[in-house]
Formats: C-alpha cells, structure tokens, sequence
C-alpha cells in the first residue's frame, strides 16, 4: 500500500472520527431536550391533579368555611393563569401561585377542629398531600434533567455545538419568593 493510499485512509478514518463525535454530541442534545420535555409533562401531569383536586376540596371546606372567600378566590385565580398559560415559567409562576393559596388553605383546615373531623374533607386532604408529594418527585426530576442538560450545553466543545444548533440552557423549576415562610390567616370575621 502507497504511503498517498495510507495518508487518505487516515484522512477519511479521522473525518468519519469527527462526525460521529458531532453526531453524538447532537444525539445528546437531542436526548436531553427530549428527557427535560418529558419530565415537564410528567410536572404538569401532576399539577392538573392537583387542579383538578382543588374544586373537590375548596367545595367540602367552603360549606363550613363561608367567611374565607379570598382564599378560595386567589385558589380559583391561579387555576385560570395555569390554564391560560402559554410558557413553561407561566406555568411556573402560576403554579407557585397555587401553592401560596393552598399553604393558606392549610392552615385554615389546621385551625378548624370541625373541618378536621369532616370525613369529606380529610379525603381530599389525604389527595392533596399525596398529589404535592408527587410534584415534589417530578419536579425534581425535571430539575435533574434540566441540570445534566444544561451542563451539556455549557460545556466545552459542546457549548459551541449546542449555540449553532439553537440549543440552550433550561430554566429549572424554583420555589416561590416566600415559600420558607409559613403563611399566616388572620381569621377573624370583622
């Protein structure tokens, strides 16, 4: 074999080399992309839940909760700006929304020995903690799909391959301004 047939079997070896790093580097994307899409349909799965546990709840506590009409007002806004939202951080804010209204929901339910006894009512409370802790589970699965990704994405040399396809980083799924602080209801009817 000649050294010129030598020197372009190592040329095309090292072309095929290149590409195949450039295909799976784009594969990766690809799969990230579509890891972090199914793990936001998995959040929004479990947030329809919970919207759709909602109803159920704020009915059995309005019947003896009359004078909380703000609490079951904010419930019913954040469902409507979940519904209508168009973006994944609408969803997120809207959702972060629910949290503070069902948090303050909470605490009525604790403060109110007859709601507490109310077979009706510790049903769809037993719901809703089930359905927040299957929130909690996917977003944080979401959140460590979002990570890996945009770690992917940031990294050298596939940041630059990342860019010049359209691929960037994700946001990831926070908690809301406040959500260490516990709410306080003020139930006193004036």
């Amino acid at each position: 074999m000649s050294n010129a047939t030598k020197i372009a079997l190592a040329v095309v070896a090292g072309i095929i080399v290149i590409v195949m790093f450039f295909v799976s580097m784009y594969n990766g994307l690809v799969s990230g992309n579509e890891s972090i899409n199914a793990g936001w349909a998995q959040v929004e799965t479990q947030l329809q839940r919970r919207f759709d546990l909602i109803p159920n709840l704020s009915e059995s506590v309005k019947s003896v909760l009359k004078q909380e009409q703000k609490v079951f007002g904010d419930i019913a806004e954040a469902r409507t700006r979940y519904s209508g939202a168009k973006s994944t951080e609408e969803k997120v804010s809207a959702a972060n929304n629910m949290e503070g209204a069902l948090a303050r929901l909470l605490v009525i339910v604790e403060n109110y020995p007859q709601l507490k006894s109310n077979e009706t009512v510790q049903q769809f409370m037993a719901q809703l903690e089930g359905t927040e802790n299957r929130i909690s589970v996917e977003r944080s699965r979401y959140n460590e799909s979002v990570r890996g990704f945009n770690v992917q994405v940031k990294t050298f040399p596939t940041n630059i391959f990342a860019s010049m396809f359209g691929f960037s980083a994700r946001t990831m799924f926070e908690a809301a301004a406040g959500a260490k602080e516990v709410p306080t209801v003020n139930l006193e009817v004036k």
